[in-house]
């Protein structure tokens, strides 16, 4: 393991982003903060730095545990880092309420596969 990494490559290696660049997009766009303050793709993460992520409709804030050069396994990446109580809880009631608001949501005639949902939902057939 070496001391620090290049965020977009430590976000990339974390599994945060399927590809390097795509982790280097998100970091030029500002979805990236370390420490507070607003990241460049060469900006270096070392163990102990905090890391706030948005992606895909999620946001993380995680505490850096260690960095490494290349791309392993979802464990060995889950290992790189360690999620905050109240990011985790945030991430939770998202999902919750996405969840729960998912019927609602669309107006007008239900799809021919929403009526069968509900159906199935209600005990029907």
């Amino acid at each position: 393991m070496s001391d620090s990494l290049r965020v977009d490559r430590w976000l990339h290696v974390a599994r945060f982003f399927r590809t390097r660049t795509l982790a280097q997009g998100a970091v030029s766009a500002g979805h990236v903060r370390v420490n507070g303050e607003r990241a460049r793709p060469s900006r270096e993460v070392a163990a102990g730095d905090t890391v706030e992520v948005r992606a895909g409709g999620q946001a993380w804030e995680v505490r850096v545990l260690g960095v490494i050069e290349r791309r392993g396994g979802a464990q060995q990446a889950r290992a790189l880092y360690e999620e905050t109580v109240a990011s985790a809880a945030r991430r939770q009631a998202e999902a919750a309420a996405r969840e729960a608001g998912s019927w609602g949501e669309r107006t007008g005639r239900p799809t021919k596969r929403e009526r069968r949902d509900l159906e199935r939902w209600r005990g029907g057939t």
